[in-house]
């Protein structure tokens, strides 16, 4: 299992670079459509973009067993809630990245009698439970995150209770969101992990969202989405440090 976690880590970096050219050509393809482009000029990024797809699709070859090997480190965790949402979220991945090796082999004529909408459907339902169980791990981080600077900040000034109290009740509410606000926005400011795991697993969301039928868009707000969080998970492989750990 070691060779196949070492070759897929290596594939990362190019999986997403594809992730971005593809999603880029889905963005593209919408707005052309829009513009009134050619039949055949849209045929051709289509054809790109399902090229590039189908490269990423075998890039990811073994991308299961480096998965099954993160959640196994992740039981370890020490924290309940990071140790479930962790250690779920990388299972879900594997069994993502599973089904999408059968789907890889029914698109290039390995399997020609495999049922691809039903495999594609599947792998986008572990897809959706990842992402959801990463959204949960984010909101955690930031729930504690939020404690811990409220706290530091009630032990600094403890005039501001004196001042919520003064004030009428309309005040008092509107008050109180200003200071969430500020609070979250300061929190967040001094996370940039936090921040672009955040942002990186929204925009993710849509996609199965929208491939299994449950919030439809457009391929152009897809394209946008995926284009995105691929720039994002760029960021994460250049500057390690930006990588929301563990």
């Amino acid at each position: 299992m070691e060779p196949w976690v070492r070759f897929s880590a290596q594939s990362q970096a190019k999986d997403r670079l594809f992730r971005a050219a593809q999603y880029a050509c889905a963005l593209a393809g919408e707005a052309l459509r829009r513009n009134g482009a050619s039949a055949g000029l849209l045929g051709s990024v289509r054809q790109l973009e399902a090229h590039l797809s189908l490269g990423r699709k075998l890039l990811r070859l073994g991308s299961s067993a480096e998965a099954l090997e993160a959640a196994k480190r992740s039981i370890h965790l020490s924290d309940v809630v990071l140790r479930f949402c962790v250690t779920l979220g990388h299972l879900n991945r594997a069994l993502y990245f599973a089904c999408d090796n059968v789907l890889w082999a029914g698109r290039t004529g390995l399997v020609p009698t495999m049922d691809q909408e039903k495999w594609s459907q599947r792998s986008f339902r572990y897809y959706l439970f990842a992402l959801v169980v990463n959204l949960s791990r984010d909101a955690y981080e930031l729930r504690l995150l939020l404690e811990r600077e409220a706290t530091g900040k009630r032990g600094k000034s403890p005039e501001n209770g004196h001042q919520l109290q003064a004030d009428s009740g309309l005040q008092r509410l509107r008050l109180r969101l200003q200071l969430q606000l500020q609070l979250l926005l300061r929190v967040l400011r001094n996370n940039p992990p936090l921040l672009l795991d955040l942002v990186k697993n929204s925009c993710d969301l849509f996609i199965p969202l929208d491939k299994l039928g449950l919030y439809r868009t457009n391929p152009g707000f897809v394209g946008l989405c995926g284009f995105t969080s691929s720039v994002l998970s760029i960021l994460t492989i250049l500057h390690p440090w930006l990588k929301l750990k563990p």
